[in-house]
């Protein structure tokens, strides 16, 4: 029996055709989002400038605007590339575990990990969310989707773990990592991330059957 994969995919017309490979992002989009992305987090969106992204992306004026249009679209490139980097990294993070009661133990880890060594002055979405007040803006709504996608995913993890409440238990999660995120960057990793695992794994404790 043949067991290869079939990476063809149906036509209108019934007759398959090749899948078509994903279009890779040119060289100057990805200098330009790994320009925006340090500068936006280091200094904030609105005190950094076209200009200086340009210069710092090594690019032209007319290729910024070629691939994003405008300032504000490479915002939401931003906030979409730290979305894709998060839910890759809990893909990764349930591949490498069998049992779901593990999970949770690894996604805590996760973010105590983010806490002390990637995101250390705050949360990226709070940040823009605090430049861009709008709730009805693009940039507004992509955060609530992104949002949105963490919390339920805490609960899903919290379902398969067998945990009582798991809406509770995701919601808990989500206010003590915004919460750490925060107090990592005023009051330093070194008091706030064991804080932020002690009160976790409490949460999670509390709502293991009894």
């Amino acid at each position: 029996m043949d067991t290869t994969t079939d990476t063809t995919t149906p036509t209108l017309s019934g007759t398959p055709t090749a899948a078509p490979a994903p279009k890779r992002p040119s060289a100057a989009r990805i200098r330009l989002i790994d320009s925006a992305t340090r500068l936006f987090y280091e200094e904030g969106i609105h005190t950094v400038g076209v200009d200086r992204i340009i210069d710092e992306a090594g690019v032209t004026r007319a290729t910024l605007y070629k691939q994003f249009g405008g300032k504000e679209n490479l915002v939401l490139a931003y906030l979409r590339n730290e979305d894709e980097i998060l839910r890759g990294l809990f893909a990764d993070a349930g591949a490498a575990v069998a049992d779901p009661a593990d999970l949770v133990d690894a996604v805590i880890d996760g973010i105590a990990a983010d806490i002390r060594l990637r995101h250390t002055r705050g949360c990226p979405f709070i940040n823009a969310a605090a430049e861009y007040p709008d709730a009805e803006g693009a940039v507004r709504r992509l955060i609530d989707e992104h949002r949105e996608w963490f919390r339920s995913t805490l609960q899903t993890v919290a379902e398969q773990a067998g945990l009582e409440s798991p809406a509770d238990v995701a919601a808990s999660l989500v206010l003590l990592r915004d919460a750490a995120l925060v107090g990592g960057y005023l009051d330093g990793d070194e008091r706030v991330t064991p804080a932020f695992e002690r009160t976790a794994r409490a949460v999670v404790a509390g709502h293991r059957p009894r």
